[in-house]
């Protein structure tokens, strides 16, 4: 790869590193192995960069990223249920009965989309937590629009079924 071209590579795909590293946390559901998914996935983008053929970018990286974790999971690899490590953002002002309630809140939603088969996790953080519109995530997983929607739904419901299961 010529040095213009990794430049270029750098400018439009590391800002979407972290979103890369989130999809495939939730997907791998192991930090180690998510790490490795990144890693992998961003070597293939670099590797593949010149058929690239613009479009979002962050569309683009986010597929390579669930195709890496998919084929990690197809070689064998186990997913471990572990604890997902990131950071409470609350108000400084907020008393501490808040913020334990909002980090309990918060646990119980991560642990009710770890019991999620993975069509639904996917689609739930590439649109709840990533922010993507039905058409990138249709074109990331490679399924239509209506199939989408169908897998957010659904996936939805169980998701909102499993945390008032856990609440009760």
């Amino acid at each position: 790869m010529h040095e213009q071209d990794l430049i270029r590579f750098e400018a439009i795909a590391l800002p979407h590193l972290d979103a890369a590293y989130t999809l495939a946390r939730y997907l791998t559901r192991d930090p180690h192995d998510a790490d490795d998914a990144v890693q992998e996935a961003f070597l293939r983008a670099m590797k593949y960069f010149g058929s690239y053929r613009g479009g979002d970018p962050k569309a683009w990286i986010l597929a390579i990223v669930r195709n890496e974790c998919r084929s990690k999971r197809l070689r064998g690899k186990e997913a471990k249920a572990e604890e997902f490590d990131d950071e409470l953002h609350s108000d400084e002002g907020a008393s501490a009965d808040a913020l334990a309630l909002e980090s309990d809140a918060k646990e119980t939603v991560r642990e009710a989309l770890e019991l999620l088969p993975a069509e639904f996790r996917e689609v739930i953080v590439l649109r709840e937590i990533q922010g993507l519109s039905y058409q990138e995530i249709a074109d990331i997983v490679k399924a239509p629009i209506g199939t989408v929607m169908s897998r957010l739904s659904r996936g939805r419901a169980r998701l909102e079924k499993t945390v008032k299961a856990g609440r009760a």
